[in-house]
């Protein structure tokens, strides 16, 4: 009964403690409104192994069957290994099993991986706001392994505030070793069951769709969504198979960018944002 009052109780007490600060024309007790947040801060901190746990636990899930594919696809398991650790990327690294599998050039797995791989600048970009004050090199590790989970989790946690470089480099590091450890199983794994390699395409199709759900549905997502399929669509009634993948990615990055630089009007008529030519 008290774990489940203690929220409200939580609520009410800032509540009534905020309304007796703006009553006594100050923000807190003691005349510093930055007491009360460090307080609180320090009362509900949680520690990057916490923060970490659930993106942990989703990478055992995923990474088992990663591992599996790779083995199916020729890779070794220190190959695999390797990868994980280099590479750490969940959608690259089922695409480059899911592509060698239907017998796509080296060449072609790079470029399609770096093409989709290119939103990480995005994520990187996103927390060097957060970084100011922060040693160089811990920053800049911080922001290069950093995946679609770590970077939600992490976003959230410098929003509430309270979070460092350092903790962002641990919640990713723990969520990195879950990685490698699952795939480095499923390597080990997959050196003793056959798997059937017609489920590889299936398996990248629902790494990108489950990429795609995550989106806030907003008007360039839409169209970059759309764009892709149709041009992948394009691609194949035009007999280019090797390069639907890669040409159906650029025109959903192209898509995507145009459609940023126009919003819709309450008419639902596309225009430019305000205070552009």
């Amino acid at each position: 009964m008290v774990s489940l009052l203690f929220p409200f109780m939580v609520s009410l007490s800032n509540h009534a403690l905020r309304q007796g600060f703006r009553a006594n024309g100050r923000m807190d007790y003691y005349g510093n409104s930055d007491k009360i947040q460090n307080f609180q801060k320090k009362v509900f901190r949680v520690s990057p192994s916490k923060a970490a746990l659930p993106i942990m636990l989703g990478y055992l899930a995923l990474g088992v069957p990663c591992g599996i594919l790779g083995v199916q696809a020729g890779m070794s398991v220190t190959q695999i290994g390797l990868l994980s650790v280099l590479l750490y990327s969940g959608s690259g690294q089922y695409m480059i099993a899911s592509l060698a599998l239907s017998g796509f050039s080296p060449l072609f797995i790079a470029l399609s991986v770096a093409l989709v791989n290119a939103r990480q600048l995005l994520y990187a970009s996103a927390l060097l706001p957060f970084f100011a004050g922060e040693p160089r090199w811990r920053a800049t590790l911080a922001a290069a392994n950093v995946t679609d989970e770590s970077f939600g989790v992490n976003l959230s946690r410098y929003q509430q505030g309270g979070w460092s470089a350092r903790q962002s480099l641990t919640t990713n590091l723990y969520s990195q070793a879950a990685w490698v450890a699952a795939n480095l199983a499923g390597a080990l794994l997959g050196t003793r069951i056959q798997v059937n390699t017609a489920l590889a395409a299936f398996a990248m199709t629902s790494i990108f769709t489950c990429l795609l759900l995550m989106q806030k549905g907003r008007l360039d997502d839409v169209l970059a969504a759309l764009g892709a399929a149709l041009a992948v669509v394009a691609c194949k009634l035009a007999g280019l198979m090797t390069l639907a993948i890669f040409l159906g990615a650029l025109a959903g990055v192209a898509c995507g960018v145009a459609a940023r630089q126009w919003r819709p009007k309450e008419g639902g008529i596309l225009t430019r944002p305000r205070g552009e030519a």
